[in-house]
Order: C-alpha cells, then sequence, then structure tokens
C-alpha cells in the first residue's frame, strides 16, 4: 500500500509503516510543509497515496470526500497523543488494513477501535 504521512507524523511512522512493507513518503519529503490541507489531499488523490494523519479536519467527509482519494487515516485520541498512543494506533492500522479495503474510505483509528466511513462501491 502506498501511504503520505502528514507533517505532523515524524520519522517513527514512516518507519513502523515501512517495516510492515509499505510504501511510504512524507509532506516533509515532498517539501510541503505548510501547505494546505486541500492541497495536500489533492495530491495524496493525485500520487494514489492514502492519507495518515493527526490532523482531524481531514475527517470532514463533504470537504475531503474518502472516495476522491486513496484512503485517509485520522489516528484520534482524546487525550494528549504520546509515542507509545502513536505506536499502538500504527499497529491497529497496519493490523486493519490485512482485512479491511482501504481505498475510498475514510479510518478514524481511535484506541481499541477503528470507524470506518464510505465503501468502495459508494
Amino acid at each position: 500500500m502506498k501511504f503520505k504521512l502528514d507533517e505532523n507524523l515524524g520519522h517513527r511512522g514512516a518507519q513502523r509503516l515501512k517495516s510492515a512493507g509499505h510504501d511510504v513518503s512524507t509532506i516533509a519529503l515532498q517539501q510541503m510543509i505548510g501547505s494546505s490541507d486541500m492541497r495536500v489531499f489533492e495530491v495524496c488523490a493525485a500520487e494514489g497515496r492514502a492519507l495518515v494523519t493527526l490532523d482531524s479536519d481531514f475527517s470532514q467527509v463533504l470537504r475531503f470526500p474518502p472516495e476522491k482519494s486513496a484512503g485517509v487515516e485520522v489516528l484520534s485520541s482524546s487525550g494528549r497523543m504520546t509515542v507509545g498512543l502513536l505506536e499502538l494506533l500504527l499497529g491497529q492500522l497496519i493490523e486493519a488494513l490485512q482485512h479491511h479495503e482501504l481505498s475510498g474510505r475514510l479510518w478514524i483509528v481511535e484506541p481499541g477501535r477503528i470507524r470506518i466511513h464510505g465503501s468502495a462501491s459508494e
């Protein structure tokens, strides 16, 4: 699977996904730090890369329609995001990819669950 990590995810997130066998690029590598959310969404869609982010703005399905993308994953927590929590959420994401289709969907990854919005057939 091809992913692009938003600027709010660091090197550790990229390494975790790469070690699971995924093709990973980042907003920083593409020199897009500070780009608008819409620009990030459009570039990911054009490249066929699913966006992984901590930015809950990307969960606005009317503004960022998941069916026009390779998928959007928002890693979410009700509290402060820690390194341990980030590792947990990435692990859940990697595990779920083995069982569920991501393309055209919004995944909100929370501790202990993943909410999936949309479907590839919609």
